[in-house]
């Protein structure tokens, strides 16, 4: 689940640090007007701030996931492994109708995959060395189409759009919710000017970002049962469903860098609406179910 954790966090970072040009170069002073909020153009502002955000990490998303998880990116096959991995992806890639992404191999103990990059045709899947040395060719193969499906379905694109409204709407409450507890606390009926707001946005977006992100994490929800239906197109709704149960029978400690965990094949064992990935065994009925 690291995959959307890593995004997010990275996300809440790049804001926390836009918030910061913003107020260095007096930018936020357009957002007041005659001594109250010119919600309009905080509107504005908040949603230049929050897609910025989201833009930003996801332009670096591909960058951040080979430097946390420093994994191998397969330029020319060293071995038959490597072989069959990128002829695999290859394969898999014509079948859905996107270009061949880069194929990459991270060293961890877990059986885990992800995939990740800015666009549906400058992507990477990456697996771990866990997940070749305890996994068949069949489940292999089926945890590939996965995030393959996640590529096709353009799931970081349609992920970064829904985290940029959000940003907007934690940004734009955070700073109306800040004027009120800057103007209660130090009696300044204009608010928004002094260091003490501005400390209190920048708690108030860490917090409501935190919430926020509950909306994300049930985005990616979604998108795992939507990727599963996609494998099971590729290669077939068995080896879908062994590789699951793999990985159910596993439950080993998820090593993915947290800004990536959101992206793997396997998930955290967070609180539900916090979690990016639902029960594995959900997964696999939601399979069987299917035509």
């Amino acid at each position: 689940m690291r995959r959307i954790v890593l995004f997010v966090l990275t996300n809440l970072a790049v804001i926390a640090l836009l918030s910061i040009i913003v107020k260095l170069f007096g930018i936020d002073t357009y957002t007041y007007r005659n001594g109250g909020i010119n919600y309009q153009g905080l509107l504005i502002m908040s949603a230049i701030v929050g897609f910025s955000g989201s833009l930003i990490s996801l332009a670096i998303s591909k960058w951040v996931a080979k430097w946390q998880t420093r994994a191998h990116v397969i330029t020319q096959p060293s071995n038959q492994t490597e072989a069959w991995l990128v002829e695999t992806v290859r394969r898999q890639a014509e079948k859905s109708g996107i270009r061949m992404p880069e194929v990459a191999i991270y060293d961890a103990p877990e059986m885990n995959a992800f995939a990740t990059g800015p666009t549906r045709n400058n992507a990477l899947v990456a697996v771990s060395t866990g997940l070749l040395q305890q996994m068949s060719k069949d489940e292999v193969e089926a945890v590939l189409a996965h995030e393959v499906s996640h590529v096709a379905n353009g799931d970081m694109v349609t992920m970064t759009l829904i985290q940029g409204v959000v940003n907007t709407f934690v940004i734009f409450l955070a700073r109306v919710v800040g004027t009120v507890i800057d103007r209660a606390i130090s009696g300044n009926r204009e608010g928004g000017n002094g260091i003490a707001y501005f400390a209190i946005v920048l708690v108030l977006q860490f917090v409501l970002g935190i919430f926020a992100s509950m909306i994300v994490m049930a985005f990616s929800r979604w998108r795992e049962f939507r990727a599963d239906a996609g494998s099971a197109r590729i290669v077939g709704k068995e080896k879908m469903i062994a590789a699951l149960s793999r990985l159910n029978a596993d439950r080993g400690e998820n090593t993915l860098p947290q800004a990536i965990q959101a992206f793997g094949i396997a998930g955290g064992g967070m609180r539900k609406l916090f979690s990016s990935h639902p029960p594995i065994e959900e997964r696999i009925a939601a399979l069987r179910k299917a035509g």
